[in-house]
């Protein structure tokens, strides 16, 4: 359901900004900063209004405006809307982009974004086929929340197992994206269930379906290159500056459970797993610190051979 675009205070925003500065611009990759920045510049700065950027089959087919595939998943209702999804976003692009590299990271998103939004087409005018009901195909959706969910699935099948806590209860990460649906969609039926639903469909083409393939052979004949372990010397460059940085594993394992979900979380439960990672972050800081110190009182009290001959020299030239 759509609704007019509000500002009111830029809350979303300000909480959106505190948190990539606690993480640090050096942490995240480069295609995921870009992914952001691009959400962040169009909801300040919207290329159209609102009403003229959502997803409907009355507006894409019927009239033929499909540039709105383009435009819908990164424009959003209002800054709570943008910074939920951008918050769950910064936890999956940060791990997926290390996992595929910049470039087959770009790819997936272009892929994604596209295709979330076609399958969102069929699925309304196959609704409005079957139940003869042509609200289906008014139905007007925007934000990237189904481009998210596809990313969750995606995520899940590059780092299986461990649990999500949803609501206070831990469910099985491979299912997590199927409750979610459920139970966003129950909390608040104004979100859209089928854009959603678009998303995870979309994902497990690639995972369990033929879509990780075509996109490999495509690129190969196009020339493009998707790397399959990253292979640039950019991609290699900063995955190596980023071993030790807290998004090399999953931290979804053992999280505490969420506040009740708001409407656009897209796997708001993430949100704690996302916080926690930065002060996993800056615990493994405050160790490095530490340890440093302690091999330091080590080296002075534990001399080498060379340093006990520089301090005999030392004496003997006093």
């Amino acid at each position: 359901m759509m609704r007019n675009r509000q500002r009111g205070s830029n809350l979303g925003l300000l909480l959106l900004a505190s948190q990539v500065f606690q993480l640090g611009f050096d942490n995240i990759p480069p295609i995921t900063l870009a992914t952001l920045g691009l959400n962040v510049y169009l909801f300040l700065f919207p290329v159209k209004p609102l009403l003229q950027t959502c997803l409907s089959v009355q507006q894409a087919y019927w009239y033929r405006d499909w540039n709105r595939l383009l435009l819908s998943p990164f424009h959003h209702v209002d800054d709570m809307h943008l910074y939920f999804n951008m918050a769950s976003f910064l936890y999956k692009g940060i791990k997926l982009e290390r996992k595929l590299g910049g470039s087959g990271f770009a790819y997936l998103l272009s892929v994604f974004s596209m295709l979330t939004g076609l399958v969102y087409l069929l699925l309304e005018a196959g609704l409005t086929q079957m139940t003869e009901d042509s609200s289906y195909s008014m139905q007007c959706a925007v934000g990237f929340s189904g481009v998210l969910f596809g990313l969750k699935v995606v995520n899940n099948h590059y780092y299986p197992g461990g649990v999500t806590y949803i609501i206070g209860l831990p469910v099985a990460s491979r299912y997590a994206c199927w409750v979610e649906l459920i139970l966003i969609h129950i909390m608040n039926p104004g979100t859209s269930f089928v854009g959603h639903l678009s998303g995870i469909l979309v994902g497990l083409l690639y995972t369990s379906g033929p879509l990780k393939r075509v996109m490999k052979t495509f690129a190969g004949y196009s020339g493009y290159g998707m790397p399959y372990p990253p292979n640039s010397s950019y991609d290699q460059q900063f995955n190596s500056r980023h071993n030790s940085a807290p998004y090399g594993d999953p931290y979804e394992t053992h999280m505490p459970s969420a506040p009740p979900q708001h409407p656009y979380t897209a796997g708001l439960s993430e949100e704690e797993q996302y916080e926690a990672a930065v002060r996993a972050s800056l615990n493994n800081s405050g160790a490095a610190t530490q340890t440093r110190s302690s091999q330091n009182i080590y080296a002075h009290n534990n001399p080498s051979t060379e340093e006990i001959r520089w301090r005999r020299l030392q004496r003997f030239n006093r």
